[in-house]
């Protein structure tokens, strides 16, 4: 009995790692986030280089939930940031994230939580486009929650994002 328990403990939580835990590898298809500062995981020169597939190979989140950039309620698939922080083994107080153009907003590492936002890289099923305001974008779950139905969070939802910095 105890021994089926181990092993059944020990399959969840190989299908919960990410097939780069560890040695993190280099990604092989074009790079869509770049996470750099205060971080465990690396690949580059004290920065992790993450490509889409990448990305999937962590816990698929699915939010649906309207936003105030669009009409009715949306499909967003991507990975949860308190799975990217804790597969990164960021620390630190604040995540600097920086969208395509420069734009950056701050985010406190205290909104990685379970039920929190995710790094969207799919709208009700299809990669996002530039244009349509990817490839990747900070999704708060913000039907599910009133708290993230604030002006400061929705400043925190950076669309176009491909770099992340922790800081403290």
């Amino acid at each position: 009995m105890l021994r089926n328990t181990l092993q059944a403990i020990s399959i969840t939580l190989c299908m919960t790692v990410p097939a780069w835990a560890g040695d993190m590898v280099t990604p092989t298809g074009e790079v869509m986030l770049s996470v750099s500062g205060n971080l465990n995981q690396t690949n580059a020169d004290g920065a992790a280089l993450l490509d889409l597939e990448m990305l999937q190979a962590l816990d698929q989140t699915i939010i649906e939930t309207s936003t105030i950039w669009t009409e009715g309620k949306q499909t967003f698939e991507g990975v949860s940031l308190a799975v990217l922080v804790e597969a990164l083994g960021i620390t630190g107080g604040t995540l600097r994230a920086t969208a395509i153009n420069d734009y950056t907003v701050e985010v406190p590492l205290t909104d990685a939580v379970e039920g929190g936002p995710i790094v969207a890289y799919r709208l009700n099923g299809e990669t996002m486009s530039v244009r349509d305001k990817g490839p990747l974008w900070l999704v708060y779950p913000y039907d599910d929650n009133s708290d993230y139905r604030t002006e400061v969070v929705y400043s925190r939802s950076i669309w176009q994002l491909d770099r992340i910095e922790a800081v403290d």
